[in-house]
């Protein structure tokens, strides 16, 4: 198990690492190619929109032919995406290429993980999840720090390191041992299970991070650009907002097995009420690096408990752990795409108090309604 988390965690650190290494870039594309907000916030919302697109393939792929094809098939492709988005030149090569890579990661995601906890005891799945989360987000922490370099050697040396560590990964899942499915689910009984609500509960619980997270990736560095920081800069502060996240995880993970899963994520909700509000209104670059990253650690705070509670919910009804992180894809992709593309829309329409405002009513909002909601598995902490 120890070798399978390592090799799972590598995997989705190296996805995570290419996503949000364009976070410092966005300010340099918004100048070079004349994007403005909102073509910054179709950028971004590419990598989630090709996660969407895939994430039933994904999801079909892990359940009929087994978790290890799934790895590799998201593992190829993200070598060869990654080598595009370094060398592309345009608006519509470089958007391409990053739908394709939220191809990719839709693939690579839903093997990896349904590998992992199809392994694991229920009582030490969120610790698991957490484990591999943490490791994501050591790659969320690389990532803007391969921008900051990219945007100083250029992006074609630096995205193709990515894809050289992504061959390698693949070399060694394909020597890693894993079982096959021996009667694969059809695909209806993904379909049936959106319409589950205690599916939907732990869903929206992870698309309502990916909403906020989307705005933050837009928002937030060409704000900073604005008072007059640059690459280097922006790339530092989500390295500190990625660090406090990847130590976190774990932690929250454990707890999440002993004390339950809707302790953590109500705490989230309201930390995330909070610090939504303070978001626009820091006048000092310093300042507003300090409240992104209590944002990312509030926001971030949600993705272990919720992404645990729907492989539990998906066990009760008997789902295989291929459409249960499907499942997550579903929910996260279109918060993130909605949330990088809808976001920069409307506050280049408006302004980014409007965008924070509306953000944060929508986490009140979800706190309220799930205050009496209970979960199916009882915590560890409850059990005699």
């Amino acid at each position: 198990m120890r070798r399978l988390l390592v090799l799972v965690g590598a995997i989705v650190l190296v996805d995570t690492m290419f996503f949000t290494a364009l976070t410092p870039l966005l300010p340099h594309y918004v100048d070079e190619l004349d994007l403005g907000k909102g073509g910054a916030g179709v950028l971004q919302a590419m990598y989630p929109l090709g996660a969407l697109v895939a994430a039933i393939p994904g999801g079909m792929a892990a359940a009929r032919f087994g978790v290890k094809p799934t790895v590799l098939i998201g593992l190829t492709l993200l070598a060869v995406t990654t080598t595009a988005f370094g060398l592309a030149n345009s608006v519509w090569a470089l958007d391409l290429a990053r739908f394709l890579q939220g191809v990719s990661s839709a693939f690579s995601w839903t093997g990896s993980l349904a590998w992992l906890v199809a392994g694991s005891a229920p009582g030490r799945r969120g610790q698991l999840i957490g484990s591999a989360f943490g490791a994501a987000i050591a790659g969320a922490l690389f990532g803007p720090v391969l921008g900051a370099i990219a945007s100083y050697t250029g992006t074609g040396p630096a995205f193709g390191a990515v894809a050289v560590l992504a061959l390698v990964l693949a070399a060694a899942a394909w020597r890693t041992p894993a079982a096959r499915p021996e009667e694969p689910q059809p695909v209806r009984m993904l379909f049936r299970s959106l319409g589950v609500r205690r599916i939907q509960i732990p869903m929206w619980l992870c698309l309502l991070p990916a909403l906020l997270f989307g705005n933050l990736s837009v928002l937030a560095p060409l704000r900073l650009s604005d008072l007059g920081w640059g690459a280097a800069a922006v790339g530092a502060t989500y390295l500190v907002m990625a660090g406090f996240e990847a130590a976190w995880a774990p932690i929250l993970g454990r707890a999440s097995d002993h004390f339950g899963r809707l302790r953590p994520l109500r705490a989230a909700l309201l930390a995330s009420t909070v610090v939504t509000l303070l978001l626009p209104w820091p006048q000092s670059a310093w300042l507003l690096a300090l409240v992104i990253v209590s944002a990312g650690f509030a926001f971030g705070s949600f993705w272990t408990p919720a992404m645990s509670m729907i492989t539990d919910e998906a066990e009760t009804v008997g789902l295989d752990y291929g459409y249960a992180f499907a499942l997550v894809n579903i929910a996260w992709a279109p918060g993130q795409a909605g949330g990088a593309a809808i976001g920069g829309a409307v506050a280049s329409a408006t302004s980014d108090k409007v965008v924070y405002l509306g953000l944060s009513c929508l986490c009140f909002l979800t706190l309220l309604a799930i205050s009496s909601y209970s979960e199916t598995a009882a915590p560890l902490a409850a059990e005699p």
